[in-house]
């Protein structure tokens, strides 16, 4: 009988070579890993200051280590570089502003924006609701608030605003109290971007909602870019023109359309911000109806959907809780209606959902937390209308369309949720990132503050 022991020898000899080999790339492509994709640091919030109404916004000034917080009452509030809150506003708007109603308010100073060169001309510019002036959409129908951009200009010793400064920049008049959008900020290329909800109600039907070109669905000054400025996102220069400019590439100069819009198709635009690095994308959260809420990349001339979609679903504004069959994918101007790079159920899906309100944030640039350099961060208003306890998320942008891949935060003082009702973000000049929130639904008592998102002590 002939021997198979040197074939089964040379057989084991090349199984255990090739398992070598195995175990040799493993342990180098583990090495690689470890190494080239840092594991996300444990985080935390550290308390910078409070005793707020209802902080909603964090700005810092180009060249300052100060910082502002805006509260939705009508006060701005300055945080020196040794971290104490000034006794005395920076802006104190309160008299101006419209009655707020403690209970829930979505009007009030809404935005703040310093000029890329404040150092040098301490130029500002805010975004706040008036009383309303007489008269109203329709017969019978009041308005609801004027909406004011403004500029103002820092007092000799610019601890303060000089409030005989201000210069109106845009005011409309607001069919309803809600949706308002608010964010001012200045883009890379030194022009000024508003954004500008739908008008309110729901649905985008009510009146002040023009028709328009979608048939199948009733209202749309979110497709609308002719009759008013609302649902829309703007673009104006105030540093030419009376009382500003219109840059010369914004998409509808010489076109039919508004020559301010720079985007359209959205719902309520409530924050947005600029990509420190990178390619300094616009980022914008767009609270939506009753089933999504949505995250987009923002380019020139985008049309975001609103309301013939919501979130990357076809909107129903007949019965918004459930969806239409199918929808047109492009206007009538071509233009195709852009999905979110991220969508979150809203609390009132039937599907399930935690989220009341989208909250837009920012792309992390900071230092202090290893392994969230280029993620985006961003929340929730909370998971119900009665409860304070807004969540944290963060996303892996990989570009301007798709689906970033997104996750929870879990804070460890507090891994459920924030604690309280989220209600805007903040970013220093180190790109590190700041919460504002607050235990109460509506602009009132004194439970709002700022929080600084920092890496949790082990």
């Amino acid at each position: 009988m002939r021997s198979n022991l040197p074939n089964l020898a040379s057989r084991l000899i090349s199984t255990f070579t090739g398992l070598a080999v195995i175990v040799l790339l493993s342990t180098l492509l583990l090495h690689c890993k470890k190494h080239d994709v840092p594991k996300m640091k444990a985080v935390d919030i550290q308390l910078v200051a409070d005793n707020f109404v209802s902080p909603i916004q964090v700005v810092a000034s180009r060249n300052s280590e100060r910082l502002y917080v805006v509260d939705q009452i009508g006060l701005v509030w300055v945080i020196d570089k040794d971290g104490n809150k000034r006794t005395t506003p920076f802006l104190d708007l309160t008299s101006k502003l419209v009655t707020l109603n403690p209970a829930f308010d979505e009007r009030g100073l809404l935005g703040l924006a310093f000029h890329p060169d404040f150092k040098v001309n301490g130029r500002f510019f805010v975004y706040y609701q008036l009383p309303p002036r007489a008269g109203g959409p329709t017969t019978g129908v009041l308005w609801n608030n004027l909406s004011r951009i403004s500029e103002f200009t820092v007092a000799a010793d610019a601890l303060v605003a000089n409030m005989a400064s201000e210069t109106v920049l845009l005011e409309w008049d607001d069919p309803q109290f809600n949706h308002n959008g608010g964010t001012l900020a200045f883009g890379p290329d030194g022009y000024l971007y508003i954004s500008i909800g739908d008008g309110g109600a729901a649905n985008d039907v009510a009146p002040a909602h023009v028709e328009d070109w979608y048939a199948a669905n009733a209202g749309g000054n979110g497709q609308d870019i002719e009759a008013n400025l609302f649902g829309d996102i703007l673009r104006i220069d105030v540093n030419s023109g009376e009382p500003y400019g219109i840059p010369a590439d914004n998409p509808f100069v010489n076109k039919p359309g508004r020559d301010e819009i720079y985007a359209f198709g959205f719902r309520n635009p409530y924050r947005f911000s600029f990509d420190m690095g990178g390619a300094h994308w616009l980022i914008a959260g767009d609270a939506g109806q009753v089933l999504w809420e949505e995250v987009s990349v923002v380019t020139k001339g985008g049309n975001y959907g609103w309301n013939v979609k919501e979130g990357r679903h076809c909107f129903n504004a007949a019965n918004n809780d459930t969806v239409l069959a199918s929808c047109p994918s492009v206007d009538t101007m071509g233009n195709p209606l852009i999905d979110p790079v991220i969508e979150l159920n809203n609390w009132q899906n039937p599907a399930g959902g935690k989220a009341t309100t989208v909250v837009g944030g920012h792309v992390y640039r900071g230092h202090a937390i290893k392994g969230w350099e280029g993620k985006y961060v961003f929340g929730t208003f909370s998971q119900t209308p009665t409860t304070a306890d807004g969540e944290l998320f963060i996303a892996t942008p990989h570009g301007p369309v798709g689906n970033w891949h997104h996750e929870e935060v879990s804070l460890k003082s507090n891994p459920d949720d924030v604690g309280y009702y989220l209600r805007g973000f903040g970013q220093d000049n180190e790109g590190e990132i700041y919460l504002t929130v607050s235990s109460m639904v509506g602009p009132q008592g004194n439970t709002g503050k700022v929080y600084k998102l920092v890496p949790a002590h082990q």
